[in-house]
């Protein structure tokens, strides 16, 4: 059963300038342009194309209608924070390290 704050796996069935609509089970979803990316999208299409199975966060369902509210970003950032922290070092932390770099490929061309 779909449930809010659940992980599904939809496939995307129709592409419109404010979103995306996903087949879930026996469910129509909405991907709201907004839930596509914490960053400026330009265009939808950029993101996904009609036929892409991919997996979904439910933010809201309506049982009686058989919709749901979806969001990618949700997933999307998880899977990337996720794989990127390891290793991950601040501007703050290297930008001492890149000045003596630099400083020392400059003396060393004079």
């Amino acid at each position: 059963m779909i449930k809010n704050g659940s992980v599904v796996t939809g496939k995307v069935t129709s592409i419109q300038n404010y979103g995306v609509f996903v087949k879930v089970d026996n469910y129509v979803g909405l991907i709201h342009i907004s839930e596509l990316s914490d960053r400026f999208v330009r265009n939808v299409r950029d993101y996904l194309t009609i036929g892409d199975i991919i997996d979904l966060k439910v933010l809201d369902i309506d049982q009686e209608q058989r919709k749901l509210k979806l969001s990618y970003k949700a997933i999307k950032e998880r899977r990337i924070n996720r794989r990127y922290k390891i290793g991950f070092t601040t501007i703050e932390k290297k930008m001492s390290s890149w000045i003596e770099s630099k400083l020392k490929e400059m003396k060393k061309n004079e």
